[in-house]
């Protein structure tokens, strides 16, 4: 987690996320860094728009979060909360599968 968090500091300080810069960061946090898992994150990340990822991961947290305040305990709403779940467990779920690209 350490590598991902360093490429996130980076691109978060508007710094580019190359070998070198991400060496930088973990030797500053006091970790060790590995070459070969530098070289992949900095290849997996060059492909991916960091900014679209972090508002995607950002705003699914929220929705379950807005959601709940707003169903009233009903037996007719019971039927529409089980497909809203479904929904939601579907939207986090292709959520986490586009953030699993982000670690190779």
């Amino acid at each position: 987690m350490e590598y991902i968090y360093a490429a996130l500091l980076l691109h978060r300080a508007g710094q580019q996320i190359t070998e070198e810069n991400v060496k930088k960061v973990l030797s500053a946090a006091g970790v060790n860094p590995d070459e070969a898992r530098i070289k992949a994150l900095v290849a997996a990340l060059s492909e991916i728009n960091i900014d679209e990822v972090l508002k995607s991961a950002i705003a699914m947290p929220l929705a379950p979060v807005a959601a709940a305040p707003a169903a009233a305990p009903s037996e007719e709403k019971k039927p529409e909360a089980k497909e809203e779940k479904k929904e939601e467990e579907k939207s986090e779920e292709e959520a986490l599968a586009g953030l699993s690209a982000l670690f190779g």
